[in-house]
């Protein structure tokens, strides 16, 4: 019989570049110790991967990760993005967490990598920051010029929207991050090395959401206007993309499919309302989604009736698209989707999310895949996350 363990180390690198998932590539390092040592233990050659769903846990230091390959929940000692901490945005396979200091995290939930961006202190609106304030420790600038103050609690819960890097900040020297700001939707960027945060020039406001493609940013505002945004040079170059507004929709995502420039429009409907100690209490659902494609010829927005093979996914992460013939354990033509619109409750006393998945076919929904199983109780998720496994 053949022994596989004496494969030539060259021959083993050869099939290793065939492998396009990241589990495949860990199993075919743990065959034996000659197969592990003839490639490197970090691949550089995997194309993005499926992504999976953080599930923080209720009273618990572990998140549970949710793969389409096998769908199952794998668990995972995540203290940095669990009880009390909150997930504002994920790119290239890296959480941006917040807590109750002014820190933003960046962390990969797969290598336990862990970086920090500048913190909230240093956006150019926050007048002050001081502990010994409490509970007003942040004074905030308005455009206007009103002074305000915002305490721990608050600043982690609502001041940022969604941050959405360029590139993994692996490499320290080479990346960018883009803020969208709460309420206003302004944008601010810092680059890695930087130690404060800068608004975006001539930036659009009633920003929504920002993808990264091709060394630029697009960003869409709530109306559904398209701007590209340049952060590379010394100083921002912002242009709009002069098509009509797309009027309809309650939330806006721009997603980049290929070459091609997609914009998501997510719509919501009261399905609760009621008076709770005193505050009004509403609870929001998605009731359908519609998507359109632009044409740079136009400039025009073309709706979109059928994604064929294509799956788009959206929420508090940098929105992706991804091909169901190239990965199993989804469908094409369906938009997968978590709550990032509502004012949640990060110690993980609040209503179930707003997720799901919706076929463009017939418009129909259906749960994500771990909400048929029973081991969890719904009210016991908090806000979950896609992310994208990245070892990089």
């Amino acid at each position: 019989m053949a022994d596989w363990t004496e494969l030539p180390p060259d021959l083993l690198q050869l099939i290793s570049d065939y492998l396009t998932v990241y589990s495949d590539y860990l199993r075919f390092r743990a065959v034996c110790h000659r197969w592990r040592s003839s490639v490197p233990k970090i691949p550089h050659r995997l194309p993005p991967q499926l992504p999976c769903l953080i599930i923080p846990l209720y009273h618990d230091s572990r998140c549970g990760l949710f793969n389409f390959y096998d769908n199952k929940i794998h668990f995972l000692h995540l203290p940095e993005a669990s009880l009390g901490k909150r997930r504002c945005g994920s790119s290239h396979g890296w959480l941006a967490i917040l807590d109750e200091t002014p820190t933003i995290l960046l962390l990969n939930p797969l290598t336990r990598a862990k970086l920090s961006l500048p913190p909230l202190s240093t956006f150019p609106n926050v007048v002050s920051f001081d502990y010994s304030r409490v509970g007003r420790e942040y004074l905030i600038r308005t455009p206007t010029g009103h002074i305000y103050t915002r305490n721990l609690r608050q600043m982690r819960d609502s001041f940022v929207k969604k941050i959405v890097l360029s590139s993994s900040p692996l490499n320290q020297n080479d990346f960018s991050a883009v803020a969208i700001l709460n309420h206003s939707g302004d944008l601010a960027f810092c680059r890695s090395g930087g130690g404060s945060w800068t608004f975006v020039d001539d930036a659009p406001s009633d920003c929504e959401d920002i993808v990264y493609s091709d060394g630029v940013f697009y960003a869409v505002d709530k109306y559904g206007v398209v701007s590209v945004m340049d952060l590379r040079g010394s100083c921002s170059q912002v242009s709009m993309v002069p098509t009509e507004r797309q009027l309809s929709g309650d939330i806006q995502y721009v997603v980049k499919l290929g070459q091609e420039l997609l914009v998501v429009s997510r719509y919501l409907d009261i399905v609760h309302d009621a008076m709770v100690d005193e505050l009004i209490s509403v609870i929001y659902r998605t009731v359908r989604f519609e998507v359109f494609r632009m044409e740079w010829e136009g400039p025009r927005w073309e709706k979109v009736e059928n994604l064929d093979e294509m799956a788009l996914f959206v929420g508090g992460n940098s929105s992706m698209a991804f091909s169901a013939t190239d990965f199993g354990g989804i469908s094409g033509n369906c938009i997968y989707y978590t709550d990032d619109y509502c004012d949640n409750d990060y110690q993980g006393q609040g209503e179930e999310p707003d997720m799901g998945i919706f076929r463009l076919c017939d418009e129909s929904f259906e749960p994500l895949p771990y909400y048929s199983g029973s081991f969890h109780s719904r009210r016991r998720l908090l806000p979950p996350i896609w992310v994208t496994p990245n070892p990089c």
